[in-house]
């Protein structure tokens, strides 16, 4: 099971969950494998390029799956071609969450702030070409930022870098930022779902700010290599399924802060299709490439 996001990242928690789980129904091993180099790439690619016999998958996410093809000039492999979707694990939104020493106490504040110091503070993501960078640079857009973008390799040290005062800013998912959260080192002032979140509700979203449609959802799943076999992806997509169904694993990831999802491949598929069409006009708006 390759992971495409560094160890104590959601991926690793999720992945790890579930690979103890599907260990026990598969009656054999399943061994996580981190691989989070640029940006969770590197281990999508190792996923495309894996023997197509059903013995190696990978948990990757939006930026590699959906956005890496809008923003590299040359990527290794070819999402829609190279990769078969298995099943969606979660989704979360992002959160906009600053240093607590930063002088704002929320998102109104927080742009104004940035507004009269154009070019002046930095921002982390989880690596570019994730939804932690295109967010931000949509609400960027948005709202006429000027931010310096400061991309790490995961969740973990973009978090610890905020906190540190290292950078600014971040947007990031709820499981990496709710540690730090709860210690009072870092602020969060908003999240980008369309609707505001279970976890807190207490939190505008960045569309009642005056930027409306606004929403950059982070999500997760399975994927093998394109030319696995079908009966292969049915059993891991029924497994997958049986074990984001239990009620017991579903506290556990939505502890984590998650939404867990499931459903069919075709219903990954047609997911994935839809989040690229939907980011193609809002990454050429924002001019986001990575060389």
């Amino acid at each position: 099971m390759i992971l495409t996001a560094p160890p104590g990242s959601s991926i690793d928690v999720l992945g790890r969950l579930i690979a103890e789980q599907l260990r026990d129904r598969l009656g054999q091993p399943v061994v996580p494998d981190n691989r989070p180099q640029a940006g969770g790439t590197v281990g999508t690619d190792a996923v495309a390029k894996a023997e197509r016999d059903g013995y190696t998958i990978g948990l990757s996410f939006t930026g590699p799956l959906a956005l890496a093809p809008l923003l590299y000039a040359k990527l290794p492999y070819d999402p829609e071609r190279d990769l078969a979707p298995i099943v969606m694990v979660g989704s979360a939104p992002n959160l906009l969450a600053v240093n607590s020493a930063l002088p704002v106490q929320n998102a109104r504040e927080f742009i104004e702030y940035v507004r009269r110091r154009p070019g002046q503070l930095n921002y982390a993501s989880v690596g570019n070409g994730s939804s932690s960078h295109l967010a931000m640079e949509m609400l960027k857009a948005q709202a006429g930022l000027y931010l310096v973008h400061i991309p790490y390799n995961g969740a973990p040290p973009a978090v610890q870098a905020t906190a540190a005062g290292d950078v600014q800013a971040i947007m990031s998912n709820p499981t990496s930022l709710m540690p730090l959260i709860r210690a009072g080192r870092i602020r969060p002032l908003a999240v980008t779902s369309a609707q505001r979140w279970h976890g807190m509700k207490d939190l505008p979203t960045i569309a009642e700010l005056g930027y409306p449609g606004f929403e950059a959802i982070a999500w997760n799943g399975f994927v093998a290599p394109a030319g696995t076999p079908r009966e292969a992806i049915e059993r891991l997509n029924r497994e997958i399924n049986a074990i984001l169904q239990a009620s017991e694993m579903r506290q556990r990831i939505e502890a984590a802060g998650w939404d867990p999802v499931g459903g069919t491949p075709e219903q990954f598929a047609a997911y994935l299709k839809a989040e690229r069409a939907r980011w193609a006009p809002i990454v050429k708006r924002a001019g986001a490439r990575i060389d």
